[in-house]
C-alpha cells in the first residue's frame, strides 16, 4: 500500500466525517450529498438522485463490510481497511465515481465546468487551492471545462492503494501560499 494513498484516505475520512464527531455514520453521508446537491442548484432531477444514491451505497457498504457490531459508526482503522480494499470496495467506489462525476455534467456535454467542480469540491471540503491544482492537472479545455470521464477516473485513483504520483494526490497536498 502507497503512503500516498493512506493520505489520501486520511483526508477524505475526516472530510466525510461531516459533523466532526471522530466516526463515520449515515448521517455524515446524507450531509455531504446535501452540501455536494446545494453547490449545483442547476443539475437534473436524476443526477442529483444518482448521487445521493451512491452516498447512501458508499456508507451502505461501509455499514455492512466494517460495522459488526452494528451501532452504526464506523472508525478511521475500520474505514482504512475496507476503502483500500478494492475487492471489498470497488463496486461502491465505481459507482460513486460514476454518479459523482456525472452530476457536474449539467448540460450533458460530458465536460464540467471549474465553477461546477470547484463548488461540488468545495461541498465534500476540500481546499480550494487544491481544488484548483487538480482541475488544472486535467487539462481543461479552452472554454474551461474538464471531461467527466476525465474526472470519474481519477476519483477511482483517489482510493486506489498501488497508486502514487497520480493528480489525485494534489487533494491531499498541503496548499501552498
Amino acid at each position: 500500500m502507497r503512503t500516498e494513498a493512506v493520505t489520501r484516505v486520511k483526508l477524505v475520512f475526516t472530510l466525510f466525517d461531516a459533523d466532526g464527531n471522530g466516526v463515520l455514520e449515515a448521517d455524515d453521508f446524507t450531509l455531504m450529498s446535501d452540501r455536494v446537491a446545494a453547490a449545483v442548484p442547476d443539475a437534473d432531477q436524476a443526477r442529483t438522485q444518482a448521487m445521493r444514491a451512491s452516498f447512501r451505497r458508499y456508507w451502505e457498504t461501509l455499514a455492512r463490510e466494517l460495522d459488526t457490531n452494528r451501532d452504526g459508526r464506523i472508525t478511521y482503522e475500520e474505514f482504512q481497511a475496507c476503502v483500500l480494499s478494492p475487492e471489498r470496495f470497488s463496486g461502491a467506489v465505481d459507482e460513486f465515481a460514476s454518479a459523482f462525476s456525472r452530476f457536474g455534467d449539467v448540460d450533458g456535454s460530458g465536460t464540467v465546468t471549474r465553477p461546477v467542480f470547484i463548488g461540488m469540491m468545495r461541498g465534500v471540503g476540500f481546499d480550494r487551492a487544491n481544488i484548483e491544482a487538480l482541475f488544472d492537472a486535467f487539462g481543461p479545455d479552452a472554454d474551461d471545462r474538464i471531461r467527466t470521464d476525465v474526472w470519474e477516473a481519477e476519483i477511482k485513483n483517489y482510493y486506489a492503494p498501488d497508486k502514487g504520483g497520480v493528480p489525485a494526490d494534489l487533494l491531499a497536498a498541503v496548499p501552498t501560499a
